[in-house]
């Protein structure tokens, strides 16, 4: 039997701490100009995809990732329309960010393409036909370098569905990138970020808050629990302008959830509210 090791040490997150996932049977393997990449099965989490040695999706779980990360800030600004998503080739976050009718344009900046090709054969059900849809618009390119060329006010929502800050992923958390975020926003915009399980990721915590504080006038983090990651529960970063957006009633976004007329395996209105009720080593974290 073959078992894929997270290989958490040498890829400098978990020191200390590993876990193992069964490959039932490995279905794609490859190493782009990027990343290594490896999509296999496990009798417990379906198909899955890591990129580097670390977990990035799982079949069984990765609506607790993509729910979370799309539904909460465009449910919360209500009337989102231009969308952007910096990395998310799988494709989970595309698909539930479309499922929103009030969006008309997204685009997805991926620096690999090589992801998008192998999650498309592989593992199509994250996808489920959102890069085919008609308002998808599929940038192969740097996500640094995308943002900082971009025209200001371009976007409503910006979604930074990176790795972790090693590898490709670590310009994805500069304040330089987050200034070009910021600078892109809409009025009433939010930005939020993939920020890592803070038990075993504290620096991302507080050096994302210190970065994004200069910048916005409401910086906070959110939480969700992806069973397949290591420690637990994961923080996304959130960041605006409008402090009231984190406010929105949970009637109000029920009614909005109504009007949307999807279903979510992980999401609710509920859940939206509480994900910001953040434990007190969190706040430690935020306050550095």
């Amino acid at each position: 039997m073959d078992w894929f090791d997270e290989d958490l040490h040498l890829s400098r997150l978990n020191h200390g701490y590993a876990q193992r996932f069964e490959m039932s049977r490995v279905v794609h393997r490859d190493r782009s100009e990027f990343q290594d990449l490896v999509i296999f099965d496990n009798p417990r989490f379906g198909r899955v995809l890591a990129l580097d040695g670390v977990i990035q999706t799982t079949e069984k779980d990765e609506a607790c990732y993509h729910e979370m990360l799309a539904h909460v800030p465009l449910f919360a600004h209500g009337s989102a329309s231009r969308v952007l998503i910096v990395g998310g080739g799988d494709g989970g976050v595309l698909r539930e960010v479309l499922h929103h009718k009030g969006v008309k344009s997204v685009t997805l900046v991926e620096l690999d393409r090589s992801v998008i090709d192998a999650c498309l054969e592989h593992m199509p059900m994250l996808s489920a036909g959102a890069f085919d849809d008609a308002r998808t618009d599929v940038v192969i390119a740097d996500g640094v370098t995308y943002m900082a060329e971009s025209p200001a006010q371009s976007f409503d929502v910006i979604l930074v569905d990176s790795t972790d800050p090693i590898g490709p992923g670590e310009v994805l958390f500069t304040e330089a990138f987050y200034a070009d975020c910021k600078r892109c926003l809409a009025p009433g915009g939010i930005l939020v970020t993939q920020n890592g399980v803070p038990f075993f990721q504290p620096d991302e915590v507080t050096t994302t808050y210190q970065r994004l504080t200069p910048l916005f006038a409401d910086v906070s983090f959110y939480l969700t629990v992806v069973p397949s990651y290591v420690g637990g529960f994961m923080v996304l970063g959130w960041a605006t302008d409008d402090a009231n957006l984190q406010e929105v009633l949970v009637q109000d976004l029920q009614a909005r959830v109504e009007v949307a007329g999807f279903s979510s395996d992980y999401y609710s209105p509920e859940v939206h509210k509480a994900a910001f009720e953040l434990p007190p080593f969190v706040g430690k974290l935020m306050r550095g």
